[in-house]
């Protein structure tokens, strides 16, 4: 079966209620869904066989005052059975497409340096600029 990929709008939030458990980490919320599918700098590429999205690619067009338009990708996902198959390759492929029309000017991504992401991002033939990675978070309560 083909799968399809692009960038998903408002319109598309149904395909949201039909995803692959290995997409997210959690169910997709409807109320989250459309705020995300609403806001302008946020953008995801969907990956769909017939209606069950099977992989995704989350970005944020940073906007700096300094600096043109980036692209930061949040996250990638793509459902076990699907991997391997060059999906997650084209959902970066489609965000960059996207980046472009949107005039961004750089793309990157933060990742975990495993073997496995390694051998991704590298397949794309990005450049590796970072040596460690190192999250800081605190609740906002």
């Amino acid at each position: 079966m083909a799968v399809s990929v692009f960038i998903a709008r408002r319109i598309d939030a149904g395909l949201f209620r039909h995803v692959h458990e290995d997409v997210f980490d959690a169910p997709p919320d409807p109320l989250l869904t459309d705020d995300f599918l609403a806001a302008p700098h946020l953008h995801i590429a969907v990956a769909v066989e017939r209606d069950l999205m099977v992989g995704m690619c989350s970005g944020v067009v940073h906007h700096h005052p300094d600096k043109p338009p980036q692209w930061w990708i949040n996250e990638i996902g793509v459902a076990g059975p699907w991997r391997r198959l060059g999906i997650g390759t084209r959902l970066v492929m489609t965000c960059m497409d996207h980046a472009r029309r949107l005039g961004c000017t750089d793309i990157w991504v933060v990742s975990d340096p495993t073997d496995m992401a390694e051998g991704f991002w590298q397949s794309l033939r990005w450049s590796r600029t970072g040596t460690r990675l190192a999250m800081f978070s605190h609740p906002l309560d």
